[in-house]
């Protein structure tokens, strides 16, 4: 019998599972129902000799030197400064819309007016979600305004969520503002880097400990259940602690009925040339029906005379059929994951960390900064 029982092998629970070996002394088994560990974060080399990141581009940034010195004690690092364009009627321009933006699609008078009253009205170096801006009453910003939310931001919004922006928490919308400068990273954050050898690396070297088991392959179904306020595993009751990074609603068998989330669609597709496009990543808001095209090796520099590329076809998600990406930031939803919250608190053993058991977004940063910071409170 394990002193710790982990569901998840992204960073939330390997964060844990090292935490807990590595300074209690305890040992863990971590409950993974994919065949690898790293969660979504999970990357290898493809067969045209490139790391491609298996669930989407994960790029790493942030302010909090903290994480960085955490991760450091598992990986060396390369710098890497994300750029993203957009194809807005036939050109590619920078994203998040700046004032880059401006000059590539307007008149060179007209950009530098509407600059101009950008910068006047929100200062230089600002951040300012459409949303926002949308609600300023000068004639020209309107105008502005009005040409991004319809060329940028409506359509990709209602591919990716299947909702308009006006039903989406503004916390969601605000992630991708307005920048009032001429800085084309995507990411402002003091490091921007990726692990010298890949997630994968830096995972394996967070699950090394000798106390640490994983289980691969394993529904946590299969192993954990719940009764009125008893943890089980494998039949027995379990004494130790369970830490939980999975889909809540199926920790408790839906009983307050299933929460909903948005999947993906991820084809790669590999190119016979040595590149496909400008950037890394390229949006397209208004053509296809796929939000975006990544190109992995602007992401992980390698001399091959081939390329991959990934298109992602974002869609509802299906249980047993495709994976929960992100949960979708609606009322009723956030009212039912209050009722699964507050049935999780009636277990005293039982702790709730990550995106799908806490119900709202995670950048990698923040997790493990979460990871870190809970792991403090609780020990």
């Amino acid at each position: 019998m394990y002193d710790y029982l982990i569901v998840g092998a992204g960073f939330a629970g390997a964060v844990m599972a090292e935490r807990i070996t590595t300074l209690l002394g305890k040992s863990v088994n971590i409950i993974e129902k994919r065949s690898h560990i790293g969660g979504n974060c999970f990357d290898t080399i493809d067969t045209n000799g490139i790391r491609i990141h298996q669930y989407g581009p994960h790029l790493f940034h942030t302010d909090n030197r903290a994480v960085i010195d955490y991760l450091s004690n598992f990986t060396d690092w390369e710098s890497y400064e994300h750029e993203v364009l957009a194809s807005i009627e036939g050109r590619e321009v920078p994203i998040p819309f700046n004032l880059n933006s401006i000059d590539m699609l307007f008149p060179e008078e007209r950009a530098k007016k509407l600059e101009a009253k950008l910068i006047e009205r929100y200062g230089y170096g600002d951040k300012v979600p459409i949303l926002e801006l949308q609600k300023t009453d000068d004639t020209d910003l309107k105008e502005l305004s009005d040409y991004i939310y319809k060329n940028v931001f409506l359509n990709y919004t209602i591919k990716q969520w299947g909702m308009r922006p006006e039903e989406i928490d503004l916390d969601v919308t605000a992630r991708v503002p307005v920048h009032i400068s001429r800085d084309n990273r995507y990411f402002q954050d003091r490091y921007q880097q990726l692990p010298n050898e890949g997630y994968t690396a830096l995972f394996e070297r967070l699950l090394a400990h000798p106390l640490i088991a994983l289980s691969l392959d394993t529904p946590f179904q299969s192993e954990i259940k719940i009764e009125g306020d008893q943890i089980y595993y494998r039949g027995e009751p379990f004494g130790g602690k369970l830490l939980f990074t999975g889909m809540i609603d199926e920790l408790f068998d839906e009983c307050f009925g299933s929460l909903d989330y948005r999947s993906l669609r991820l084809d790669f597709e590999y190119i016979s040339k040595e590149w496909y496009q400008a950037k890394s990543v390229i949006n397209y808001p208004n053509e296809y029906d796929f939000t975006r095209i990544t190109e992995f090796k602007h992401i992980h520099p390698v001399t091959t005379e081939n390329t991959t590329i990934l298109k992602e076809y974002p869609q509802p998600y299906i249980r047993g059929e495709n994976l929960p990406y992100y949960p979708l930031f609606r009322l009723k939803d956030q009212e039912k994951y209050r009722r699964y919250a507050m049935r999780a608190q009636e277990i005293e053993n039982l702790i709730l960390i990550g995106r799908l058991a806490e119900y709202r977004y995670y950048d990698m940063d923040d997790i493990v900064s979460r990871a870190l910071e809970l792991f403090e409170e609780i020990f």
